[in-house]
């Protein structure tokens, strides 16, 4: 009798140490996966600081030409401060599906503004031939194909974290642990964002 009780006390010794070690084990793997998500919204973030930051100097070297386009380059400003702050609140918390959505957005918002002064130049032949307007667009022309390899990067990361989440037996232990939801894709609609602006000064 007593052999039989120490059988089934070590068989269940046994069974809550696996699960412990596979609790353990699941909720490391989940953090390792989410901890990639985060790192990857930072590489987006790094880029599109760039996008924000080039976009004074890009208002800055327009400004002289279009004087009489004073709204379509404060339509610019605004936007970016928009983008610049969406960006801000997206990182504080990659995973808060509320903000990344404002982010993407303000985003859109500054690519329809942008889009709108890429066509100007076509009216001022100086500008058009102007060198630091070129070298402007091309270096954000270069940071928006940069943001496309980001984003996707990160949803990659997104869809391998999402997949796992989901997955038998995680999807029943993964809230428990803390990890309650899955985390968004990140979509930009406009073209001027998902695929580089084709814009030629020559």
């Amino acid at each position: 009798m007593l052999w039989g009780f120490l059988t089934v006390a070590l068989v269940a010794f046994i069974v809550f140490v696996f699960a412990i070690v596979f609790v353990v084990s699941m909720y490391n793997k989940l953090v390792a996966l989410r901890n990639r998500v985060f790192n990857a919204f930072s590489q987006i973030e790094v880029q599109m600081k760039r996008r924000h930051d080039l976009i004074p100097n890009l208002v800055e070297t327009v400004k002289g030409y279009m004087s009489h386009e004073r709204e379509t380059l404060e339509a610019v400003i605004q936007a970016r401060n928009q983008a610049v702050t969406g960006l801000q609140n997206a990182a504080k918390d990659p995973g808060n599906s509320e903000a990344l959505a404002t982010m993407v957005g303000a985003e859109q918002g500054l690519s329809g503004a942008l889009g709108r002064l890429f066509a100007l130049p076509e009216a001022y032949p100086d500008l058009k031939a102007n060198q630091n307007m070129a070298q402007l667009t091309e270096e954000i022309t270069s940071t928006e194909n940069k943001i496309g390899f980001a984003r996707q990067a990160y949803n990659d990361s997104v869809t391998t974290y999402n997949t796992y989440r989901q997955s038998f037996p995680q999807v029943v232990f993964a809230p428990l642990v803390g990890h309650h939801k899955d985390c968004d894709l990140l979509e930009f609609d406009l073209p001027t964002i998902s695929e580089a602006p084709k814009v030629s000064f020559d």
